[in-house]
C-alpha cells in the first residue's frame, strides 16, 4: 500500500498533510512527540491535533518518536520500506528566541534530525520523494539590506529596488549575514537535503517558506504570528510588538495551499531543487495591518505594548517570489486570500477555546 511518512504530524503543516494524503489513498505514518509543548508551553501543545488524527484518519499510525533517535527512525522506515513513496519532513525547533537558550538542542533537532531522516530515506526507500520544510530565515538578515521606504502602516520596496517588487527569489545570497542560531541550524538542514538530491541523485525538494498559517496552527508568542495574534485578540491577552514600529511585513500562505504544492511536487519531483514559498504580495500584511483585520473580524480591541528592540535576525520586509515554483508546476494556483485565512483562524480558535472550557 502506498505510504507517506510525515514528521511533525501534529503541527500545522504535518496535520494538514495527514488529512490530505489520507484522502488521496495513502497509508499515513505520523512521527510526532509534541516537542512544541516543551518549547513553548502547554498552550502550544499539539495533543488536540494528535487526538483528532487518531480518531478520524482511517489507518493512521502514530509514532511518538524523536527524530534525534536514528535507531528508532530506522525501525519505522524498515517496517514500511517497500511501500514508502513520500516523506514530508515538517518537524523542527521553529523559534529564533528558543534556539538562543539552547543552541545544542536546536541544532540536534533541526540539522542532525534532518540528517537522520535523510539516511533512513537513502537506506530504506531511495525511490521515494523527500519534501523538506525549510525557511526564509536561511537568508539571514540579507533581506534587510533591501532599500525600503516607510509608509503609513508598512515598510515597502523603495524606488531603487524594483527588482524585488514581486518578492524575494532564490537568487538571494545566504552568505555574509546574521542568520540567528535557528536560521543557521535550518540552513544546515537545507543544504544537506540539497546535497542528498544532487550528490546521491535522490528526489528531494526544499521549500523555503515564509509565514505558514491556518486554523490548524497552535500559535504562541515565539512562533505562529497570525494564529497567536488572533488568539490574543479573542482572549484579551496583551500583545507585544517587537521593533520596526509594527510595520514589518510578511506574506502568508494557508497550509492547504502549501499541501497542494507538495502534491504537485510529488507527481513531478526533481533532485535537490529549492523553492521560495509564501503567499506573495497579495497575501502580505504588516503587524499593524494584521491587528486591524483581526479586530474587525472579532469586533474586539487588542491591547498592545511596544518594544523598540526587534528580534535578532528578524526581517523588516519579506515577501516571497514564488515564480519559480509556478513556472515548474503551472497546475498549482493559490486558493486562499488573507481575509479567508484570518477568518479560518478565528473560527478554529474559537471552537478550540470553547471546547476547552466545556
Amino acid at each position: 500500500m502506498k505510504t507517506v511518512i510525515v514528521t511533525g504530524s501534529g503541527g500545522l503543516v504535518g496535520g494538514e498533510s495527514v488529512g490530505f494524503f489520507s484522502e488521496k489513498g495513502f497509508r499515513v505514518i505520523g512521527i510526532e512527540n509534541d516537542m512544541r509543548a516543551i518549547f513553548f508551553g502547554e498552550d502550544a501543545s499539539v495533543k488536540w491535533q494528535m487526538r483528532q488524527q487518531i480518531e478520524n484518519v482511517p489507518g493512521y499510525k502514530l509514532y511518538p518518536t524523536d527524530i534525534r533517535d536514528i535507531d528508532a527512525l530506522g525501525r519505522i522506515f524498515s517496517s514500511y520500506e517497500s511501500d514508502i513513496e513520500l516523506i514530508i519532513h515538517a518537524a523542527a525547533q521553529p523559534s529564533h528566541d528558543w534556539a538562543t537558550g539552547d543552541p545544542v538542542v536546536d541544532f540536534d533537532i533541526n540539522a542532525k534530525g534532518t540528517l537522520n531522516l535523510l539516511e533512513a530515506y537513502r537506506k530504506y526507500c531511495p525511490k521515494a520523494v523527500f519534501i523538506h520544510l525549510s525557511t526564509n530565515k536561511v537568508y539571514g538578515d540579507n533581506p534587510n539590506k533591501i532599500s525600503l521606504v516607510e509608509k503609513e502602516t508598512r515598510w515597502d520596496i523603495g524606488k531603487y529596488c524594483k527588482y524585488y517588487e514581486g518578492g524575494i527569489d532564490e537568487s538571494m545570497s545566504i552568505d555574509d549575514t546574521t542568520h540567528s542560531l535557528f536560521g543557521a541550524s535550518k540552513l544546515a538542514a537545507d543544504i544537506y537535503v540539497q546535497e542528498y538530491g544532487r550528490y546521491f541523485g535522490l528526489k528531494t525538494g526544499i521549500f523555503r517558506c515564509s509565514c505558514l498559517t491556518g486554523g490548524g496552527h497552535s500559535g504562541t508568542q515565539l512562533h505562529g504570528f497570525l494564529s497567536y495574534l488572533m488568539k490574543c485578540v479573542i482572549t484579551g491577552t496583551e500583545y507585544t510588538i517587537f521593533g520596526y514600529k509594527g510595520k514589518q511585513v510578511r506574506d502568508n500562505l494557508h497550509s492547504k495551499d502549501l499541501i497542494n504544492m507538495f502534491w504537485e511536487y510529488y507527481k513531478k519531483p526533481k533532485r535537490g531543487e529549492v523553492y521560495n514559498i509564501g503567499g506573495g504580495r497579495a497575501n502580505s500584511c504588516s503587524i499593524l495591518e494584521a491587528i486591524d483585520m483581526c479586530e474587525a473580524i472579532t469586533n474586539k480591541i487588542l491591547r498592545t505594548v511596544y518594544s523598540k528592540d526587534n528580534r535578532i535576525g528578524d526581517h523588516k520586509w519579506y515577501i516571497s517570489d514564488i515564480g519559480k515554483f509556478i513556472g515548474d508546476f503551472p497546475n498549482w494556483s493559490q486558493q486562499f486570500n488573507l481575509g479567508w485565512i484570518l477568518t479560518d483562524i478565528y473560527l478554529e480558535l474559537t471552537r478550540r477555546i470553547d471546547a476547552s472550557t466545556e
